[in-house]
């Protein structure tokens, strides 16, 4: 038996994931051209969503996407929250979300929006008007929620996605954004609270209780598809705007999970049997179905066991330029606007094909002009709370003083005694004999 489980495994998590060689960034841009690729069925031509009626009516391939992201974020979100402080975890989650998602709001706003009014209505009159104009519509979805999807009823009538919801939307894909930014807000909470490193068994407890109320969900019929169920009701909150507690179970469960992983990552087989036997669970309960008690679980150890996995050629991307972010934020825009100018009568393959090569642009864009150059100010420290502190040591009889220096070029910081030699920092400094 022993020498049948040695058979495929190929170590634990904590040693075949342990730095920057993986293929997470594949699969990360697999799961956003999923999304393009799905939105095209729906926002071209007016079908259900590809492979609703495959995965019989419990999920879509965007969806999908989506609950991968969550497993993924809650594996490498919870490794950054480990490693740093709690104010610099939320200064890397800004700036990772925030710059981004700020440009997408003006690009969409003022140069987008312009351009499919004077389309629809050969002029700007009236565009810029209060409360449905494009600035209400940057401060109404400046902080992850979307409260405002449309400019001036823009596309509610010229595009397929309009006329079936009767309604104006630019970017419906932001939806998500205000789930992730709430994961990332309780991964602080319980860093900071240090249960991530002496009480981390609450973790799965709590990923349990929401894959109790999962099974509970199936049981009764109540599945995740669509349109959340509306037993579980809406909150509406500020700034962010309707949130659905129904949404908060499912997405949450997908990320304590992956958290799950990263935190017992010592005790995870990585192993390839596992790998497969989870991939055949995952696709037996997409068309048989009980995807959300059987699948989703098995989702989680595939993305992870797929991102370690990987062949090494897929190691590569994503490593410096991760494009995957813009693809989802942008992707829905693209084919909103190419739908409303007719672009989808070129038929599905085309159209697809637009919307991808578009999106990628897009996510090229925002990662080379914005996302990348915010996250060089990663290490940036105000001012105030810089600090250099100078921790006297005695050598012989007298004291030393710490010299630090801010030129890079300088040699390395030390301590310097008086009348004694460099002591560098972690170095013990040699006794003088008297």
């Amino acid at each position: 038996m022993r020498k049948l489980w040695r058979f495929g495994l190929r170590g634990r998590l904590a040693g075949v994931f342990n730095g920057r060689d993986n293929g997470f960034g594949t699969v990360r841009l697999g799961l956003a051209l999923s999304v393009v690729i799905t939105h095209a069925t729906s926002l071209g031509f007016g079908w259900e969503d590809l492979g609703l009626a495959a995965f019989r009516g419990q999920t879509n391939v965007g969806t999908f996407a989506v609950f991968g992201f969550f497993v993924l974020s809650g594996l490498l979100i919870t490794r950054s929250a480990r490693r740093v402080s709690l104010p610099r975890f939320v200064w890397h989650r800004a700036l990772r979300i925030l710059p981004g998602l700020w440009v997408c709001l003006l690009v969409t706003a003022f140069l987008v929006a312009p351009l499919v009014a004077w389309h629809e209505r050969g002029s700007l009159a009236g565009f810029w008007d209060w409360p449905r104009g494009p600035v209400r519509y940057v401060l109404a979805n400046w902080f992850v929620g979307v409260r405002q999807y449309g400019i001036q009823d823009l596309l509610a009538a010229s595009t397929p996605w309009g006329r079936q919801t009767e309604s104006s939307v630019f970017d419906g894909a932001l939806w998500s954004l205000v789930y992730e930014v709430a994961c990332y807000a309780v991964t602080g909470l319980l860093g900071v609270t240090m249960v991530l490193r002496r009480q981390r068994w609450l973790v799965p407890v709590t990923a349990l209780v929401l894959y109790g109320l999962i099974v509970a969900d199936q049981v009764q019929g109540r599945e995740l598809a669509g349109p959340p169920a509306a037993h579980y009701g809406m909150v509406n909150l500020p700034l962010v705007g309707e949130v659905f507690p129904h949404w908060l179970i499912y997405l949450g469960f997908l990320f304590l999970a992956g958290a799950t992983l990263e935190l017992y990552r010592e005790r995870i087989p990585v192993h390839d049997v596992l790998g497969a036997a989870s991939a055949v669970l995952l696709v037996v309960s997409l068309l048989a179905g009980g995807f959300f008690v059987v699948g989703l679980p098995a989702l989680v150890y595939l993305l992870v066991w797929a991102g370690v996995r990987l062949p090494r050629v897929f190691h590569g991307i994503g490593r410096r330029n991760d494009y995957s972010y813009g693809i989802y934020i942008y992707g829905f825009v693209g084919q909103q606007v190419f739908a409303g100018f007719g672009l989808n009568r070129w038929g599905y393959l085309p159209f697809t094909a637009l919307s991808l090569v578009a999106a990628v642009a897009a996510g090229m864009l925002s990662w080379h002009l914005v996302e990348k150059r915010a996250m060089r100010h990663k290490d940036w420290t105000p001012r105030r709370f810089r600090r250099a502190v100078a921790v006297p040591v005695m050598v012989g009889p007298r004291r030393s003083t710490a010299v630090w220096s801010d030129d890079p070029t300088a040699p390395k910081a030390g301590v310097v005694a008086k009348d004694g030699p460099v002591v560098g920092r972690g170095e013990e400094p040699q006794r003088a004999r008297r």
